[in-house]
């Protein structure tokens, strides 16, 4: 998911030009708090760290206020996963004000496909990596079997749920930070790599964790649990809202009432940025079990390894829908 060099130069080198030296202290803003636990983990001691949308909102219909707005004008780097998650921003990072120095970590994965570029290549030339064979045998599992999900009109954007794709963002972070002037472009490659071999860790343990909930039907509230549902084999037997902006029909919720009912042990997910209402009136009088999970990481604290405390909150979730520990 890196982003290549020369755009990476385009995107942020006029801002530079414009701006002169970095202060001491850069500042990067992130549309949502994953996306800045992920930046947290490979950000320098001198870079500040902030993100828009606040505990309890969703970035699908999120209203900024004046300072955030002056937030993204002081920043030096802005991150957001792209236009179809955060869509109250889509017309304010698209101006000429904010476009050469905002990265779309959706679009950067795209444009590293589209154009064929070599990231061994590029992390050798530039960076000092080496090349990993085994690291391009993940990237091609991971591309087949991740890419081709719809996502209403388009592909699923929450990427920073599958552990694999969130080392990818973590690679394109870690490029455009080292574009920017006084940088210690070492000490980014060296959080880039405790970064992804912590991931990696967690990601078998969690593994481990998960193995009593293959075998329950788990139903979400949208399809934001998607992505991790794949990535850990889990049964995701039902999803009850495609567009969490929109109320489904008539229809599918009475196709979603009968997988609940054929359903082993149907567990519903839900989320604290939603109506908990709502789920509970399509739910009455069904043998249904609810846990809260919650996609945006509210209770998460920003630290190096909170993109791995965020991972496994999401497991404590799951791990409530077993028949001992279910909440009817």
């Amino acid at each position: 998911m890196r982003v290549p060099g020369k755009a990476l130069a385009l995107a942020l080198g006029a801002s530079l030009l414009a701006s002169g030296a970095l202060q001491a202290e850069s500042r990067i803003v992130t549309s949502i708090k994953p996306i800045e636990l992920i930046v947290k983990a490979i950000a320098t001691d001198n870079m500040e760290t902030t993100s828009l949308v606040p505990p309890g909102s969703s970035p699908h219909n999120y209203t900024m206020k004046p300072s955030q707005r002056r937030a993204l004008e002081n920043a030096d780097v802005i991150f957001w996963v792209g236009p179809d998650m955060e869509t109250f921003l889509n017309r304010l990072l698209a101006g000429q004000e904010f476009s050469s120095r905002t990265v779309a970590l959706m679009d950067a994965e795209h444009e590293s496909e589209e154009t064929g570029h070599d990231h061994n290549e590029h992390a050798q030339d530039h960076h000092g990596h080496e090349h990993d064979p085994e690291e391009e045998t993940r990237k091609e599992e991971r591309h087949d079997h991740g890419h081709g999900h719809d996502h209403g009109d388009g592909e699923d954007p929450h990427i920073w749920l599958d552990p694999e794709l969130a080392i990818d963002m973590a690679e394109t972070i870690r490029d455009a930070l080292s574009a920017l002037d006084g940088v210690d472009t070492a000490a980014l490659n060296e959080n880039f790599r405790k970064f992804k071999d912590s991931v990696r860790k967690t990601d078998g343990v969690i593994r481990d964790r998960l193995a009593p909930a293959h075998e329950i039907s788990l139903f979400a509230y949208h399809d934001a649990f998607t992505r991790f549902a794949e990535h850990y084999d889990l049964k995701l037997d039902g999803v009850l809202t495609l567009n969490p902006e929109l109320s489904p029909g008539a229809r599918h919720i009475a196709e979603v009432q009968e997988k609940l009912r054929n359903a082993n042990h149907p567990c519903l997910l839900t989320e604290p940025q939603f109506n908990r209402q709502w789920w509970r009136s399509i739910t009455e009088d069904l043998d249904v079990t609810f846990s809260t999970w919650d996609p945006l990481a509210t209770d998460i604290e920003v630290t190096p390894d909170g993109y791995n405390n965020f991972q496994q909150s999401i497991v404590d979730a799951v791990l409530k829908c077993l028949p001992e520990d279910a909440e009817h």
